[in-house]
């Protein structure tokens, strides 16, 4: 189970490598020729004796115009230490496999996106010996889709957008239409695309959102993202069970021991979402003389706090 935004963004083109030469074309307006046929590759750029290497997605793509190599990393923010080592992915592959590597980068930040996007220049300043200009896909020109039309359209597009703008006052929107979107897909397919966009909401809201829209989905109940969030639930009803619990056994050793409990004091109890708050009260309540005692810190059994 995918379970960060870092490897989500570059597993999608994993999953629908076609995503990634559309992107490049509509988004970026790159002249990206018409693949015929995609292959997954080896990810490892390790050479016998230097350092490890290891690149996020590559991908072959067959065209009419030859072969290219399409390099997706994924960047969370600025790392220059990164960045130095993608001139030497590109020049590992062309020397290796004898054809045109192109590199993409991803991200949700829009300032890492920008940062990515600078050229790297190598060697004698205004007459470099090589350049590398990244292609770069963000939050600046993806594109927001956020009507049930165009996420039918092309479903993994709409994902992207979800992953990449899932935030603010536009997810609602962005993930309502997603939705219409997954349910053209097959199960097993919208089950990945679930997955990526869940791994890569980090607002709260959104998320939770998100998760209240898939419950509506069939297919989700069958997928490892489902199980998390049915155990989630089964923990926060434990915890609310626990809390309720002492809450009830505070009022009841206040009746037991014969003290009439008023309704505010009823209420302000039944109310404390605190298991800390309950516990205090519920040991003030075998001492006090009167309901109204339990939020008066008095004595060495008050346990601090909660007045």
């Amino acid at each position: 189970m995918v379970s960060s935004s870092h490897e989500a963004l570059h597993r999608i083109f994993q999953k629908d490598p076609a995503l990634l030469t559309r992107t490049l074309q509509t988004v970026l307006h790159v002249p990206f020729p018409e693949p015929r046929e995609f292959a997954a590759m080896n990810v490892d750029l390790t050479e016998i004796e230097p350092v490890e290497r290891r690149v996020d997605t590559l991908l072959r793509a067959e065209t009419d115009e030859g072969t290219y190599l399409l390099v997706v990393e994924s960047q969370g923010k600025k790392d220059e230490d990164k960045r130095r080592s993608w001139p030497y992915y590109l020049s590992y592959l062309y020397a290796k496999f004898r054809c045109d590597p192109v590199l993409i980068v991803i991200t949700q930040s829009a300032a890492t996106a920008r940062w990515a996007g600078e050229p790297i220049h190598l060697g004698v300043r205004g007459c470099p010996s090589l350049t590398v200009r990244p292609l770069v896909l963000g939050p600046d020109n993806v594109p927001v889709i956020a009507d049930a039309w165009t996420a039918r359209k092309d479903p993994a597009l709409a994902a992207l957008s979800a992953m990449t703008h899932g935030r603010g006052a536009q997810a609602a929107a962005i993930l309502e239409s997603l939705v219409a979107g997954l349910k053209s897909l097959d199960a097993d397919t919208a089950a990945v695309f679930v997955q990526f966009v869940d791994s890569c909401l980090v607002d709260s809201q959104a998320r939770k959102l998100w998760r209240d829209l898939m419950t509506e989905m069939q297919y989700f109940w069958r997928h490892p993202l489902a199980e998390q969030t049915r155990e989630e639930g089964r923990e926060e009803g434990r915890k609310q069970g626990r809390i309720e619990g002492r809450a009830e056994m505070v009022i009841e050793v206040l009746e037991w021991r014969g003290i009439p409990v008023p309704d505010t004091v009823r209420e302000r109890v039944t109310s404390c979402t605190d298991h800390a708050q309950l516990t205090i009260w519920g040991e003030r309540a075998l001492q006090v003389t009167e309901a109204e005692d339990l939020f008066r810190a008095t004595g060495p059994a008050s346990g601090g706090g909660g007045v």
